[in-house]
């Protein structure tokens, strides 16, 4: 698993996450992106970060097979505090975060992108919480910035997808583009905000942060609680573990 960040121009940063086969992150994974994010926004040379993966998707959140390994709770318990890290770094960065998406974002990867500032989407891109189907819960605060309530409601308890054509429809993705055009297109973006004066761009990131409506730090750790009770009730075990033989692993 790799986090590697580079500066393709001036004052852009594009932190990448490359995980294969479908980037689930592993604890060590969760938190090595939260570093990357952080430690480019903090960086004086870094007016805007643009967050990407390789392969064929760009998320599909937590590594499950790392949790049913574990025994005990530290695999979970470590899963919970890296994502909180990473969603926390992408949100709390001192310059604005553009979250290029291609193929499937789900789980944490909703969680990346639900705090980021501005989102790409590959015209292929589809978006979903499958937490339910795991025997957890959580990004419901993340997946809320970019639907309305009650379809979030409706995505989360049925853990259904939803497009980047209907997510652009609602606002939230600022762009739908072929495969092949996402990282042009989010580098574009990345250079009008690089262009501008990056003092008051960081100035206006803590703005908006100040003035969100959403306390995405509590709330997240919330949603969290309640995935810790299920695993002790002995809910979650079970169900992970009927994922991973669905799928054959």
């Amino acid at each position: 698993m790799t986090v590697s960040t580079h500066s393709p121009e001036p004052g852009i940063a594009v932190v990448t996450v490359d995980a294969p086969p479908v980037n689930a992150l592993s604890v060590k994974g969760w938190f090595a992106l939260a570093s990357a994010v952080t430690d480019a926004g903090r960086d004086p040379e870094t007016h805007v970060v643009v967050l990407r993966a390789a392969g064929r998707g760009f998320n599909a959140g937590v590594d499950i097979k790392e949790i049913q390994r574990d025994p005990g709770y530290g695999a979970l318990i470590g899963a919970n505090e890296g994502c909180a890290a990473a969603f926390s770094a992408v949100y709390d960065c001192a310059v604005p975060v553009i979250a290029a998406v291609q193929g499937f974002c789900l789980g944490g990867g909703v969680g990346l992108v639900g705090n980021a500032d501005v989102v790409i989407a590959s015209d292929g891109a589809t978006f979903g919480l499958p937490e339910v189907d795991r025997g957890a819960l959580g990004a419901a605060t993340h997946l809320a910035r970019l639907v309305p309530q009650h379809l979030m409601r409706a995505l989360y308890y049925t853990a259904s997808t939803i497009t980047a054509a209907q997510l652009h429809h609602h606002g939230s993705v600022y762009a739908v583009v072929s495969r092949d055009e996402l990282e042009e297109t989010a580098l574009g973006v990345a250079r009008q905000i690089a262009a501008k004066d990056t003092r008051v761009i960081r100035a206006a990131k803590q703005a908006i942060n100040g003035i969100d409506v959403q306390p995405v730090h509590r709330s997240y750790r919330f949603e969290q609680g309640f995935t810790f009770e299920l695993n002790l009730a002995g809910v979650s075990d079970g169900a992970r573990q009927e994922f991973l033989d669905g799928k054959g692993k």
